[in-house]
């Protein structure tokens, strides 16, 4: 009887046990890291598909390096910029909305204020995502003199990189691994594809 009077105590003190809610917390814990992983594994992408697309396409009407790596500089510190300026004002509306539902329920200044997103953390995250994966075409045509092989190691380096993030994202959104990268390597190869191409036709046309 006492035995049994001291695990009821037990259990009503902690209701839950404490093995299962050790479980729940680090399963709440890897699916925010996971968002957060998720958010800059696509800002990586981005960086890498706008960045390579904006580098090829100059290349394709002149075929200077420096005129390359320039365009490759602007599209990094644009494109940082904008995701920046985009997310910081997104997660400022979000939280506006949050704050506001908090005022009339009466929970203002507790855990779930604390617990809204930053925006300016949001920001430097998302420029700093983009900017990594800017980068990567950049160190690849740096230092390649030869026109023809320049694009060709952008193009390589820009195929293998997609496949890593594709890789990735499948794999921190359960889905099926082949299919997300092939999507995201295609994807990736249309957009540098039509950029070269129709920017291409501005240097046969003599524009």
């Amino acid at each position: 009887m006492a035995v049994n009077g001291a695990n009821k105590l037990a259990d009503a003190e902690n209701p839950a046990g404490g093995l299962k809610c050790g479980d729940d917390c680090s399963d709440v814990d890897f699916a925010g890291r996971a968002n957060w992983l998720r958010a800059a594994v696509l800002g990586a992408n981005d960086g890498l598909v706008s960045t390579a697309s904006l580098m090829l396409g100059v290349s394709a009407v002149k075929h200077d390096v420096r005129a390359m790596v320039v365009s490759g500089f602007a599209g990094l510190l644009a494109g940082a910029c904008s995701m920046a300026i985009g997310e910081y004002v997104s997660v400022c509306s979000q939280r506006d909305v949050e704050l506001a539902q908090l005022d009339r329920d009466g929970k203002r200044g507790g855990e779930e204020e604390q617990a809204l997103p930053s925006p300016v953390q949001a920001a430097a995250a998302s420029a700093l995502a983009f900017s990594v994966g800017a980068l990567l075409p950049l160190l690849a045509a740096g230092f390649i003199v030869g026109y023809r092989l320049r694009v060709a190691v952008v193009v390589a380096v820009a195929t293998m990189a997609l496949a890593a993030f594709g890789c990735v994202g499948a794999v921190l959104g359960r889905a099926p691994v082949a299919k997300s990268c092939a999507r995201v390597v295609v994807g990736g190869l249309v957009a540098m594809g039509v950029t070269f191409g129709l920017m291409r036709l501005f240097r046969a046309s003599g524009i």
